[in-house]
């Protein structure tokens, strides 16, 4: 693996041997706390962040590496200087880029030029790093994830699209239950759908919230994703009867819901279930650091393991 753009990168075996080591790492930190050592990582960001930025800032000083966070001071990608240019620069100075961008194809040129890895940490298509958080919180609450059904309930969006795929790799039967005109990708579908074939899973998009019957994980997003001005209230009447509440979570039969945050309270998901027995939400964003240093380690010190 040279860079992590789209999550593809990764087989069933290498997937899982991933969130193997990030559970030995959230475990045994003090093992890799020089796993990064003498390591520099550029973290770029077009689009505001909170756990993303902390998880790999934080995440990367506790790999014993230095994190060097670029923001859009120096103009918007592509505009001050090529994305090539900034690609080959970058590669003389740091060890690996983390890019969370605007476009996909910016990724796609960032790596066509670096002679470091690219991480994709969010853009328009995919949100790769987030999946695999999502599914290490599976893997501690579960154990064997290829038992379970997974139901995304909300918008079809970038999130939708990086746990379709990791649950078809992985073998978990996957549900995206969204309104008509809302649905994901449908080449993104049609890729999931062969890999989860060859995976012994399903992949299945409904308009119906009975689709998500018998899941035992179901998982909310905001209904307006990042960059996106339409007011939430704009949609709120398309969107109400997917929200996941106490009722659904009953309908559902589900015991874990995941939401990989910012959270709209009270609008795709409430308080009540966010804050109740069934939500894995806090550990699946603590997750996201062990997730995102298993990925470090493997693509910039795979000895180490």
């Amino acid at each position: 693996m040279t860079h992590f753009l789209t999550g593809l990168e990764l087989d069933k075996s290498q997937a899982l041997t991933l969130l193997d080591l990030a559970l030995n790492i959230k475990q045994q930190p003090q093992e890799y706390s020089q796993a990064l050592a003498g390591q520099s990582v550029v973290t770029l960001f077009e689009k505001p962040s909170l756990r993303t930025r902390l998880s790999f800032d934080i995440g990367i000083n506790k790999l014993g590496g230095h994190a060097v966070y670029l923001d859009q001071q120096n103009g918007a990608m592509g505009n001050r200087e090529s994305v090539q240019d900034f690609a080959l620069n970058i590669s003389t100075w740091a060890d690996c880029l983390v890019a969370r961008v605007n476009q996909h194809s910016t990724l796609k040129t960032l790596s066509e030029n670096a002679s470091i890895p690219i991480v994709n940490s969010l853009c328009d298509l995919y949100h790769p790093c987030q999946a695999l958080a999502d599914f290490l919180t599976l893997k501690e609450v579960y154990g064997d994830v290829s038992q379970l059904k997974l139901a995304f309930i909300g918008a079809g969006n970038n999130v939708t699209h990086s746990l379709m795929l990791l649950a078809a790799t992985l073998g978990t039967d996957f549900v995206v239950v969204c309104p008509k005109g809302y649905s994901p990708d449908a080449q993104i579908v049609k890729q999931a759908e062969q890999i989860a074939a060859v995976n012994g899973a399903s992949v299945l998009i409904s308009d119906r919230v009975e689709a998500a019957a018998g899941s035992n994980v179901l998982y909310a997003d905001t209904w307006v994703s990042m960059g996106d001005s339409t007011p939430l209230e704009q949609v709120k009447q398309t969107f109400m009867p997917y929200q996941i509440n106490k009722a659904l979570v009953e309908q559902t039969g589900a015991n874990s819901v995941l939401h990989c945050q910012p959270a709209h309270r009270e609008y795709e998901i409430t308080s009540e279930v966010m804050d109740g027995k069934y939500s894995k939400i806090i550990q699946q964003a603590e997750n996201r650091m062990h997730a995102q240093n298993a990925l470090l380690v493997s693509l910039l010190n795979p000895n180490y393991v």
